[in-house]
């Protein structure tokens, strides 16, 4: 790809964003030109938790897995970045830390923008910052619900829910039913649905003999996705 078609690949990638849609196009061009480009290998660092927050990025390709270590020292898979979405904004804002770490879960590119330089575009775009103050809502709502199902759901419920929740975002249809198009090993779907990999790998094996799933290396697919809906609910 030469360096127009990457400028255009960016810009669409903007357009679709809920954080910088709504612009004109020219806009775009003073946007990209303030970023900074990176690739990542798979499971590669992007940032640690509690490092001191330098830059908020967006996905361009790929995606990054956001994770979190709880007080008894457990990683809990908070959420999945994919491209469009913007990640470490807020931390960035404010002049913080990194709340989360963000490993890449496969080839990954991201743009990313410094502080000083959001608030620039902030200021100079006001779209910007009602765009992002509704992606902060979203993700609140987000995270009470995901509190609420761990509060109130068994554990299983719970995968499904995961499950369903990965479908909607990368769910691509095939012959057998909906692949999630991201790799997802069981200890991954395990530390997302806030429980242990003897535990999910029990779920899905029960789910396999019932025609719900169909699970392989780092690959899952719905096969049933009502049946999981309806025992979701």
């Amino acid at each position: 790809m030469d360096k127009m078609e990457k400028i255009i690949s960016i810009v669409d990638y903007l357009t679709k964003s809920d954080v910088f849609k709504g612009l004109a196009e020219d806009q775009y061009d003073r946007i990209i030109n303030l970023g900074v480009n990176k690739q990542l290998p798979p499971h590669h660092f992007l940032f640690h938790q509690s490092d001191p927050a330098s830059q908020c990025y967006m996905v361009t390709q790929g995606q990054l897995k956001l994770t979190k270590l709880n007080e008894n020292g457990k990683t809990v898979t908070i959420r999945y970045v994919g491209s469009g979405e913007l990640t470490a904004a807020v931390a960035v804002i404010k002049n913080g830390v990194y709340p989360v770490t963000a490993e890449s879960v496969q080839e990954t590119k991201v743009v990313g923008w410094s502080q000083p330089t959001m608030m620039e575009l902030m200021r100079r775009f006001p779209e910007i910052a009602i765009n992002l103050l509704g992606v902060i809502l979203s993700r609140i709502e987000d995270i009470q619900q995901r509190y609420l199902e761990i509060c109130t759901e068994q554990v299983d419920q719970r995968i499904a829910r995961s499950l369903l929740r990965l479908m909607r975002w990368k769910g691509n249809k095939n012959e057998k039913g909906v692949l999630i198009d991201i790799p997802l090993s069981r200890q991954s779907l395990a530390d997302y649905s806030g429980t242990t990999l003897y535990t999910v790998s029990r779920t899905l094996s029960a789910w396999e003999k019932k025609g719900w799933v169909e699970t392989g290396r780092e690959r899952i697919i719905v096969t049933d996705p009502h049946a999981l809906v309806a025992f979701a609910e």
